[in-house]
């Protein structure tokens, strides 16, 4: 299986973690919702599998470019028209 990372795209305060390790994750299912100083962003990633491991934690500040998890993607295409 190959390992993936979901990265933060801003800066902000982690309000929301919905996976915890070992979790099976669908694609673009929302992992994540980061606050910012003006938005909210949610976290996904398209590729479905198992989270490896998470880096943070509600609470935690994040900036852009900071690993937030690892996942295992199971190469499993379940994308739709």
């Amino acid at each position: 299986m190959l390992a993936e990372q979901v990265i933060s795209p801003c800066h902000g305060e982690v309000k929301e973690v919905f996976v915890h390790n070992g979790d099976y994750i669908y694609e673009w299912e929302t992992l994540f919702v980061i606050k910012g100083e003006e938005t909210e962003a949610e976290v996904s990633i398209g590729i479905s599998g198992n989270v490896k491991k998470l880096y943070i934690k509600k609470g935690d500040r994040v900036a852009p470019k900071m690993v937030l998890a690892t996942l295992e993607d199971d190469m499993v295409i379940s994308g739709s028209d």
